[in-house]
This record gives structure tokens, C-alpha cells and sequence, in this order.
């Protein structure tokens, strides 16, 4: 009986000492984005945030969750174990320039931010883990007249300047 509760002991430690690992301690993010800047041709805008996290305690491999504007999607991990890859679309109406917060939770407070959103609980009451802000300029959507438009508009113009100077003319 003495081995058995020994063995378990050590299980129990050795998971403990396995889940007790994977909390990041004072994170610190490093982070680039892209967005969309021509909008002429398309439909939505497309958002991507490539981050780096590094924990005091060198923890790697952390799986990660975003929360923006209230929408929740997992990190996908690139390269090495603490390069992140955050993206998502909005529609080119609905995207405003600015700035967009991306909160990132570890498992534990996703599964607290999950719990919030079910409750019906604000979601900024969950402590994320970092935030990494994303500027959107804005993009281009195309000129403001249509270049059909300008010729149609020129082609107009110069018929009443022909016209005017054959009155002239002929008067």
C-alpha cells in the first residue's frame, strides 16, 4: 500500500508541477501587423498581428485566445514556440480606421472570458494577459468620381465649346 500512495504522490506532484508551468509571469510582447490598403476590388479587410511573447518564468508554448471588439478566435502559433499569429476580416464598410485592441488570454482566463460572455457579464472585467494594439489607416477605396464619369463630363464640355465657337462664327 506504501508504494501505491508514494506512486501517487509523485503523479499527482508531477502533474501539479506540469499544469502550475504553463501560467506566463510578467509577459512581454513584441508585435507587428499588416492590414489591407487597397480596398477598390475588395470586400473585406484583412487584419494580421504577428506577435512574440516572452514570460519571466521562459514558459513556450502557451496556447493563446484573442478577444476582439467582443469576437474570440485562438492564436495560431508560427515558427518557434512564442510567435503568435492573430487575423481576421471586416467588411470594408463596417472597418473604421483606428486602432483595434487585441486582448490575449491564456487558457485559463479564456475559459474566464468564455464564463463572462455566457453570464452576459462585460467582458473587459476578464484580465487579459497582454494587449497588443493594431492601427488601421484606413484604405483606399478607389477615387471619388469614376474616370467614365470624368470623360463623359469632358466629352460634354468640349461639344459646348465646339458649339459655342460655331455660333460665333457663324453669326
Amino acid at each position: 500500500m506504501g508504494n501505491r500512495s508514494t506512486f501517487l504522490s509523485i503523479c499527482f506532484l508531477v502533474l501539479f508541477t506540469y499544469t502550475v508551468a504553463d501560467v506566463c509571469t510578467k509577459p512581454k510582447v513584441s508585435a507587428s501587423a499588416y492590414t489591407t490598403q487597397d480596398a477598390t476590388v475588395l470586400t473585406n479587410i484583412a487584419f494580421v498581428a504577428e506577435l512574440s511573447l516572452n514570460c519571466e518564468n521562459h514558459v513556450t508554448g502557451l496556447p493563446l485566445y484573442a478577444e476582439i471588439n467582443g469576437r474570440t478566435l485562438p492564436a495560431a502559433r508560427i515558427g518557434d514556440d512564442n510567435k503568435y499569429q492573430v487575423s481576421w476580416t471586416e467588411d470594408v464598410k463596417k472597418a473604421k480606421s483606428g486602432d483595434y485592441s487585441i486582448n490575449l488570454y491564456d487558457e485559463e482566463g479564456y475559459a474566464a472570458l468564455r464564463k463572462a460572455l455566457r453570464s452576459g457579464e462585460d467582458p473587459s472585467s476578464v484580465k487579459s494577459l497582454v494587449t497588443v494594439v493594431v492601427n488601421y489607416p484606413g484604405a483606399y477605396q478607389g477615387p471619388w468620381v469614376n474616370s467614365e464619369f470624368m470623360a463623359a463630363i469632358l466629352s460634354v464640355l468640349v461639344w459646348y465649346l465646339a458649339f459655342t465657337a460655331r455660333s460665333k462664327l457663324l453669326a
